[in-house]
């Protein structure tokens, strides 16, 4: 590979697209909403995601194969690694450093990660707020649990609250999803949502791996064809 050449690499999610761009064995890294893809002047060696196809991408690889290949050195032995975005939720499972067994929903996490972002705006809700409590909602997808949401604010519950009880769902349904681990390794963006992680945290150990676990696995994977 010509390192004086920059590459880049795409995980186009629903709301925000992840972007890795490699020059001279350097890498950069950076977040933009997906909505500003089509403005982009770029030619991507590798792209994966909902909305990949938005955009001038060389190749496209399956959202899974992204994960597991991006994930796989961060992993130690037999562990999982979970992705929960705005529209889905899948893990991978290593054993004795191999792929073992995965899993995808596209439906029990539906809408989720858009979820949370359109209800903190709707409520004021700065995402600081937010706290994990013993307290949550027994639901599935973010569309369920808005109706739950309203209701407990219409009584009277503080909104902060009622939006944590949400999200100490999602993070159950996540453990119980991955066939309830002692560890977790979690990547995307509710690394950065730390009632996520606190709420998570009850159920087992969970090391975050940030949000852009998928582009390392595109980079990873074209390496090999270089």
């Amino acid at each position: 590979m010509n390192n004086g050449i920059e590459k880049h690499f795409l995980d186009a999610g629903t709301t925000w697209s992840k972007i890795l761009t490699v020059s001279n064995g350097e890498k950069n890294y950076k977040i933009i909403p997906t909505a500003e893809l089509k403005s982009l002047n770029v030619e991507f060696e590798a792209g994966t995601g909902h909305s990949a196809g938005l955009k001038n991408v060389k190749k496209y690889e399956n959202e899974v194969v992204a994960l597991a290949i991006g994930a796989k050195n961060n992993l130690e032995n037999e562990n999982i690694v979970l992705d929960l975005g705005s529209r889905d939720i899948k893990w991978v499972k290593f054993k004795s450093g191999k792929f073992s067994d995965m899993d995808w929903n596209t439906n029990c996490a539906s809408a989720t990660g858009a979820t949370i972002e359109m209800l903190l705006k709707f409520y004021d809700v700065k995402p600081e707020e937010l706290q994990a409590t013993d307290e949550k909602y027994a639901v599935t997808c973010g569309i369920f649990g808005l109706e739950k949401i309203m209701d407990d604010v219409a009584k009277g519950a503080m909104p902060a609250v009622a939006i944590s009880k949400f999200i100490g769902g999602i993070a159950q349904n996540a453990w119980n999803f991955t066939k309830n681990p002692d560890k977790l390794y979690v990547s995307g963006g509710f690394c950065e949502n730390k009632c996520f992680i606190d709420s998570l945290s009850k159920h087992c150990e969970v090391i975050p791996l940030g949000r852009f676990v998928l582009v390392d696995g595109l980079y990873g994977e074209y390496l090999k064809t270089v």
